[in-house]
């Protein structure tokens, strides 16, 4: 891959690897079936786009939404278990269709399914890593989704706007296009006479009072809240955004004035402290004393149980969990290497002495400070 200024438009333009993220309402017609004609037209997009010589990586919403409609349901369900009958169902007929349409360009696709569990457990996430890699250097087109069918509430992404980034930080990815059916963010809510498009942010902090609604379409899970955090994730880790209409996917992949463009603004971290950071809710909570708090926060020590004064929640080794301070301010976010119904008899207890009474094995840190990413490094899921 070629070095591009990820800081201006031009970076689409020669971004040579790309993940492009679809949204639900930009697949679906208003009966809630698959608008086929909106899907050929974006694979007509990446088909030119590889036909140029760059890859592409599709994230893609729709397989709920596209179950809707021969379940006889009139709006997307609220339920888990109807929604995940109704990604099993909508799931094939996506893939199938997006199948059709790539083999018209003589192009092939590989279905890769993700779960938040796929992307903090370590070996998980390098195997996803591994898998897409391959599959883009034998000249396939991977088309991801958030493994909706097993995946539960406490588990899951919540949108594929998060995924996407995600994905573009575990394929090393160019740039990211983020389709969806407002071209853009506006400087106040896109209804509102007088809204104007903002053409380009370099720092996000710009935008910080932008007016943005909570909650997307109706056959959709994300609004502009989640494409925002997407945004941090992806700026945050070297990867330059562009949000627009799915219509004008073409133009924004030239480089051209649509929708906004994000400039990256820092430098790609270790895959490893980004899934951390970002990849899957919290388990739980670990209390911790003042000096505790103090040593995490200098970034250079790991918890130990001496300083943890109370767990909160139910998890298992290995689970995100949030470090709580004294105040109640969230100060890390780690990987625990403890299940939580193994930490209260730990609490408060020197390594030395838990090592005298309980032997090998408890005398280790409860969360490693390779395993632990700061406050300020997390965007909330």
């Amino acid at each position: 891959m070629g070095t591009v200024n990820a800081t201006t438009r031009a970076s689409l333009r020669h971004a040579h690897r790309v993940v492009v993220k679809i949204g639900s309402s930009s697949l679906t017609g208003p009966d809630g079936h698959l608008d086929l004609e909106a899907l050929r037209a974006l694979v007509a997009v990446l088909a030119a786009r590889r036909a140029d010589g760059g890859q592409v990586v599709l994230v893609t919403s729709g397989a709920v939404a596209a179950g809707i409609g021969p379940l006889g349901l009139t709006a997307r369900p609220r339920d888990l278990a109807t929604m995940q009958a109704a990604a099993m169902l909508g799931q094939g007929q996506l893939v199938a269709r997006y199948t059709e349409a790539f083999a018209e360009h003589g192009l092939r696709v590989g279905q890769v399914l993700l779960t938040a569990e796929d992307t903090v457990r370590r070996v998980r996430y390098r195997n996803a890593q591994r898998s897409l890699d391959k599959l883009l250097a034998l000249g396939v087109v991977p088309v991801v989704n958030e493994n909706d069918a097993v995946t539960t509430d406490e588990l899951r992404f919540g949108d594929n706007d998060r995924l996407a980034a995600l994905v573009s930080h575990l394929v090393r990815a160019d740039a990211m296009v983020l389709l969806t059916d407002v071209d853009g963010l506006h400087d106040a809510a896109p209804s509102r006479p007088g809204a104007r498009r903002i053409p380009t942010v370099t720092d996000l902090a710009e935008v910080a009072g932008v007016e943005v609604t909570a909650r997307g379409s109706a056959v959709g899970t994300g609004g502009m809240v989640t494409k925002l955090e997407s945004v941090r994730i992806a700026t945050g880790s070297g990867v330059p955004v562009v949000l627009t209409k799915a219509e004008n996917a073409a133009a924004a992949l030239a480089g051209e004035d649509v929708g906004t463009f994000f400039a990256a603004t820092g430098r790609r971290a270790s895959a490893r402290r980004l899934w951390i950071a970002h990849a899957a809710r919290s388990q739980g909570r670990l209390h911790l004393d003042a000096g505790a708090a103090r040593a995490v926060l200098g970034g250079r020590a790991s918890l130990l149980p001496a300083g943890i004064t109370r767990v909160e929640g139910q998890f298992d080794a290995g689970d995100p969990v949030e470090l709580v301070a004294p105040d109640g301010a969230v100060v890390a976010r780690g990987l625990v290497a403890f299940d939580s119904s193994e930490l209260p008899a730990l609490l408060g207890r020197s390594t030395y002495e838990l090592r005298e009474e309980l032997g090998e094995g408890y005398d280790r840190e409860v969360v490693h400070r390779d395993d632990l990413v700061l406050e300020q490094a997390v965007a909330r899921p």
